[in-house]
């Protein structure tokens, strides 16, 4: 049992970041990074994240619930990420021991299970939704099939369940090129995406050691591709690091 009377969540939690002001907008947060991942994206940078079972024990849900304790009133919300959260099922039981502590929950997610996000949406105040890429180049970038519809699905439940979100695209272009980025960005504004970021590889520790070397696009194609996303969002940022 933990401080707050309720069975401590069986969560497995590889690694946490104690302090972070990109991966909540406008919030003060911590990152917890859940083990397990279905997806073999070729430019992940976290793959040591990506076994189901690992031998390192990781952070006991009680040590992060201590942490989270002293952090009341300066920590706003906590960011679960991965790995794939959505993969685990005591996500939501952990979600809810940290609303407990009056925290704001944030998820980040590759969309690889509608069912299980569906269930934890009631919980969540923000969601980065990862959109790996155009819908003919899912497989090539994350090495399953389906992965493009599946991934639909769930931004399709993000839109109608009024919870804020952004969509996110990590690019190397050596996976799609700047044109299939603006039509694959001009396909989520047309389905109500407002709020959407282009991360840049940058070749750190990838899981496919060919992307290891950053490939950046030339300057006036560069140039051209912001602007045209800075038109069909709302909100757009170009993250380089």
């Amino acid at each position: 049992m933990n401080a707050i009377g309720v069975a401590a969540p069986t969560l497995v939690v590889s690694g946490m970041t104690p302090l972070t002001t990109i991966d909540f907008p406008d919030h003060l947060a911590c990152v917890l990074y859940t083990q397990g991942c279905s997806l073999r994206c070729r430019y992940c940078h976290n793959p040591q994240l990506i076994p189901t079972a690992t031998a390192d024990p990781g952070l006991a849900w009680e040590e992060i619930d201590h942490f989270l304790q002293r952090r009341q009133g300066l920590l706003e919300a906590v960011v679960f990420s991965g790995g794939e959260p959505c993969l685990q099922p005591a996500l939501a039981e952990a979600m809810s021991a940290v609303k407990a502590r009056g925290f704001k929950v944030g998820l980040h997610t590759a969309g690889v299970s509608p069912g299980r996000l569906a269930s934890v949406l009631p919980l969540v105040d923000w969601v980065g939704l990862d959109v790996k890429a155009p819908a003919h180049r899912y497989q090539q970038v994350t090495g399953r099939r389906h992965q493009a519809r599946t991934n639909r699905h769930s931004l399709q439940l993000l839109l109608d369940s009024g919870v804020a979100f952004e969509c996110r695209t990590t690019l190397d272009w050596r996976l799609f090129s700047a044109e299939e980025t603006c039509q694959l960005a001009q396909e989520l504004a047309d389905l109500g995406v407002t709020r959407y970021a282009i991360q840049i590889n940058q070749g750190r520790q990838c899981l496919d050691p060919e992307l290891e070397q950053p490939v950046i696009l030339p300057g006036g194609q560069l140039t051209a591709l912001q602007q045209t996303m800075q038109k069909l969002f709302p909100v757009f940022e170009w993250r380089e690091g």
